[in-house]
């Protein structure tokens, strides 16, 4: 009844469904930001170390891989049948309670380490940049982490609209110095990816490298182009304004924003690997630093090594605002299940701000004993990010009677075996 009430109001001659709206731009850039943070400075050395064919397959199936993916979530998110439910909420609704707990644990454990790993990581480059840039000494890390941890959760605490507004204001900073820092290599660019073109990627057995190289980048570009995190409050705020519109809208939306990612991100990979050398990227994975600090060293320019703290700072401070969002959702879901298990309820101010405490205090300790923790939550964090992204609103589709009219399309496969293939990928790297 409220969701054909809103739809009714969304669709009327005045504020027709179908105008593009300022919110609906913030929105795009938010899930943009989301996604384009830290993991797209390593995207180069992953994508690029196979060769050529392996870089120009993977640029063909980021932006289906990436579109069909989140749009399967937010269609799921936007199956439930109460406006306001988040994807903890619309999980339960459609597989049960104890189902419900599980995947809203699993939904938690994909998001939370890695906002642990951008405490880290925000922490380390502003280090480095008052000690390498700056000379000068910089305060205690626990001060220093601490400082850095309340200047984000300070934005947190105005709410969601500051977040994604933060995060759509830091965006065209960040393009565009990632779009400068790809057009300064440019110059730079040799043909040494070009000398070895076989089918090989950039050595092994035939057709072993290619296969073996893409079966292996995959998971890295799932993390890369990774905003799972927001797709659940996206889906809701998208909801409350257009109603039964809500899907199409979203999927205009969320078409745009992965427009936006594919072409910008694969410019500055391909930018990256045509200046350096299979070799090169080799060496970097070996050194197991960001594209942006061994661009500085390989080329010891001082203008790199300024401009690429700035970028790491603006990326992961984007995306850890938005994975704080889903972080959030999923430790609130987790605590009010457990109290409506016991007949007990909890006002959503109360549990934010108990979250908010969680959130400071666990991301300042881990960010303050500095753990080397990115490999083993990329490799563990992975599969539950494939599950959940993945897998699990195809399984919706064939499952849930809200779903089946999305049924029977070829997308529905090949998202489903890109899950796959980023799950079983991950658990050769962790055993093979």
């Amino acid at each position: 009844m409220d969701s054909a009430k809103i739809g009714t109001r969304a669709s009327t001659p005045s504020d027709p469904a179908t105008a593009w709206r300022k919110s609906d731009t913030m929105w795009m850039l938010g899930l943009y930001g989301t996604a384009i943070g830290a993991g797209v400075l390593f995207l180069p050395i992953n994508a690029g170390i196979g060769g050529l064919i392996p870089l120009i397959i993977m640029a063909i199936i980021a932006f289906p891989m990436t579109f069909f993916a989140h749009r399967g979530l937010c269609r799921f998110v936007l199956s439930g049948k109460n406006p306001g439910e988040d994807i903890t909420a619309v999980v339960e609704e459609h597989f049960g309670i104890s189902a419900g707990k599980l995947i809203t644990l699993l939904y938690f454990f994909a998001i939370y380490p890695i906002l642990l790993v951008y405490s880290v990581a925000i922490t380390n480059t502003v280090e480095s940049f008052i000690t390498h840039q700056l000379s000068m000494t910089p305060p205690p890390r626990a001060l220093l982490s601490l400082i850095l941890i309340i200047g984000l959760m300070t934005i947190v605490r105005f709410g969601e609209q500051a977040i994604v507004k933060t995060m759509s204001v830091l965006v065209f900073p960040f393009v565009a110095t990632l779009m400068m820092m790809a057009l300064y290599l440019v110059p730079h660019w040799n043909m040494a990816i070009f000398e070895n073109v076989s089918i090989s990627g950039a050595g092994g057995d035939i057709g072993h490298g290619l296969l073996l190289t893409l079966w292996l980048a995959i998971p890295v570009m799932v993390f890369s182009f990774n905003h799972s995190p927001i797709i659940s409050a996206f889906a809701v705020a998208k909801r409350e304004e257009y109603g039964d519109h809500a899907e199409k809208k979203c999927s205009r939306i969320l078409s745009y924003s992965h427009i936006m990612m594919v072409l910008t991100v694969m410019f500055f990979v391909f930018s990256c690997v045509l200046s350096l050398s299979p070799a090169d990227l080799a060496e970097a994975k070996a050194q197991n630093i960001s594209i942006l600090s061994y661009l500085a060293n390989h080329f010891n320019n001082p203008h790199i090594a300024y401009v690429a703290p700035v970028i790491a700072f603006v990326a992961i401070t984007k995306s850890f605002l938005g994975h704080y969002l889903g972080a959030r959702e999923g430790f609130n879901g987790m605590i009010a299940k457990s109290m409506k298990s016991r007949g007990k309820t909890i006002a959503t101010s109360k549990l934010n701000r108990i979250t908010a405490i969680f959130m400071l205090v666990t991301t300042w300790i881990v960010a303050t004993l500095n753990p080397s923790i990115l490999g083993m939550i990329e490799n563990l964090g992975g599969p539950v990010i494939a599950m959940l992204l993945f897998l699990m609103p195809m399984y919706a589709i064939r499952k849930v009677p809200a779903m089946r009219k999305y049924s029977g399309h070829i997308s529905n496969v090949f998202v489903v075996l890109m899950g796959l293939i980023a799950m079983s990928a991950i658990l050769y790297t962790l055993f093979g």
